[in-house]
């Protein structure tokens, strides 16, 4: 008799096969989250993003019992990460925590290799602080008309860093030589956590920042705060006056911070990041810190967060017009 020397090898592969697509159908039926969360944040560490970043994340690890990680990818005005972020496996384990910046550069960058408004389903609004107008403690100025006056009587000494390129630190310093009609040279870095370094220590004379990046160093008398750029004083720093106040009325600048999920993400997943973020915002913990921070907790999630990003993006293209802005 003649023995079929397939049989055995076939069996095993029948039996592999059919191990394969249980396993492949338990994991698929995995309740998400079954492994850590990664969060691409397009700024180095010490920046405004990492500010509300890792409060969040901290919260939403312990509600979802999986580890949010925190993976910041800095350069180009923030555009780097967002590109990145753009390209991530859209499974549920990938999210963008971007910022006003990214409504800027399709102004300033001419060739991105992604869209904000199709590369990414628009989530919602984590935090929307106020810039501040923050100098080094080495600057004989303690107001703001002080610091125009001596922008004045000194054209092109002074300096003003910024996280980038692109970013609304960037454009902030534009808007605000515009409408004071004087003229400081900008200094680009590839984060507001550098360049606030770098202003502590006197190597730039001045900032246009989130305030929650400068919050603990205005506190700890690190940098000096001139003026906050919103319509009202914020709670953090009631004795700051608005900019406004100060001598710059209509100067009004937000830097806010928002979650997108990579395009093709499921909309199941989507739906139950959203309402585990909503409800860690609302948590007393994170109330506390955004208001520390200079912002409020905000409400705008899909729909009304994609509308708000488009008319961001309308209105910065006007400034960056209006202004002559180039790349450094």
């Amino acid at each position: 008799m003649i023995k079929n020397k397939n049989k055995i090898p076939f069996i095993a592969l029948f039996i592999f096969g059919i191990f394969t697509i249980l396993n492949q159908a338990c994991w698929a039926n995995d309740p998400w989250p079954s492994k850590p969360i990664n969060v691409i944040v397009p700024f180095p560490a010490g920046g405004g993003t990492d500010a509300f970043a890792r409060p969040l994340s901290a919260q939403l690890t312990k509600q979802l019992g999986k580890q949010i990680v925190i993976d910041n990818r800095g350069g180009a005005g923030g555009t780097l990460g967002a590109s990145i972020a753009a390209k991530a496996n859209p499974d549920g384990y990938n999210f963008f925590l971007g910022a006003a910046h990214h409504a800027i550069a399709p102004s300033v960058y001419p060739k991105l290799d992604y869209d904000i408004e199709k590369s990414f389903i628009p989530m919602m609004l984590i935090a929307a602080p106020p810039q501040v107008i923050v100098v080094t403690t080495k600057l004989p100025v303690n107001d703001l008309k002080g610091l125009i006056t001596y922008m004045k009587s000194n054209p092109g000494k002074l300096n003003y860093g910024s996280a980038g390129n692109g970013s609304s630190h960037h454009l902030a310093g534009e808007l605000f030589k515009m409408q004071t009609k004087t003229f400081i040279t900008h200094i680009p870095y590839r984060g507001a956590g550098p360049a606030l370094a770098d202003l502590m220590a006197g190597q730039v004379d001045l900032m246009f920042d989130g305030l929650g990046s400068s919050a603990q160093h205005i506190k700890s008398g690190k940098i000096k705060a001139l003026a906050v750029a919103s319509e009202k004083r914020v709670a953090a720093f009631p004795n700051l006056p608005t900019a406004a106040e100060a001598g710059v009325p209509g100067y009004v600048v937000s830097t806010w911070y928002g979650l997108w999920a990579p395009k093709d993400t499921p909309k199941e997943i989507v739906d139950k990041m959203t309402a585990e973020v909503t409800k860690a915002l609302n948590s007393p913990e994170l109330k506390e810190i955004w208001l520390n921070n200079g912002s409020e907790t905000p409400n705008l999630i899909g729909d009304n967060f994609a509308k708000f990003v488009s008319e961001d993006i309308k209105r910065w293209a006007s400034v960056v017009k209006a202004s002559g802005a180039k790349l450094d």
